[in-house]
């Protein structure tokens, strides 16, 4: 079984980031940031990064503030100190990829909005309030972005969905929005969705991270 190591990376300018990473035990394809949801590193997090990296993928997550803290900018941020932390560990740019479940999801797509990187995912990710941002967002990704959501089982989540897919469209880089009839925006209620989101995300990684 894969185990993570937990480092305090510090930039050429002093800036410092805690980091959880995970190595691949067979050849690097290349190195992907998880972006962890408001309550932190995780077990589930821990488990993410771990089967990443035994996908083949160097998987790091920064340890971030606690959401109610966290600002765009801090976000930017942190991702900025890690994608340098990957590089030093030898990722070329184009292999480096971020993903993020729930609120972790969220954040992956202001990433893929602000930052150009080989390939992005979002599952789940906060619901009704954060729509209207999302929306003014996920039209301007740089970065080619994978979006799959539950719409709980009703119809204003099903149409909340299919405005983020029309959203999406307008960006310049390859986009997908996926809908999961039924499921949470968190996925646990529902093993098939949740196994299908997974494959689905390695299927992104492998397309675009090459």
């Amino acid at each position: 079984m894969t185990s993570t190591t937990t480092v305090d990376y510090q930039r050429t300018d002093g800036a410092t980031l805690r980091l959880t990473f995970a190595e691949p035990e067979r050849a690097l394809r290349g190195g992907l940031i998880v972006l962890h949801e408001g309550h932190g590193v995780t077990d589930g997090v821990l488990l993410l990064v771990t089967s990443l990296a035994g996908e083949g993928w160097l998987t790091v997550t920064p340890h971030l503030e606690p959401d109610a803290e966290l600002t765009q900018q801090d976000l930017l941020d942190a991702t900025d100190i890690t994608l340098e932390w990957l590089v030093d560990r030898g990722v070329d740019a184009d292999l480096r990829g971020v993903v993020g479940f729930d609120l972790g999801g969220t954040a992956a797509l202001v990433v893929a909005s602000h930052r150009k990187l080989g390939a992005a995912v979002s599952v789940g990710g906060q619901a009704v309030a954060e729509l209207p941002r999302l929306l003014e967002i996920a039209g301007r990704v740089t970065s080619p972005w994978l979006g799959m959501y539950g719409d709980a089982g009703d119809a204003a989540g099903e149409a909340e969905v299919e405005r983020l897919r029309d959203a999406a469209a307008a960006a310049k880089v390859a986009t997908n929005v996926v809908r999961y009839p039924g499921a949470n925006h968190r996925f646990d209620a529902d093993p098939g969705a949740a196994q299908e989101a997974w494959q689905r995300t390695l299927d992104w990684f492998d397309a675009h991270l090459r």
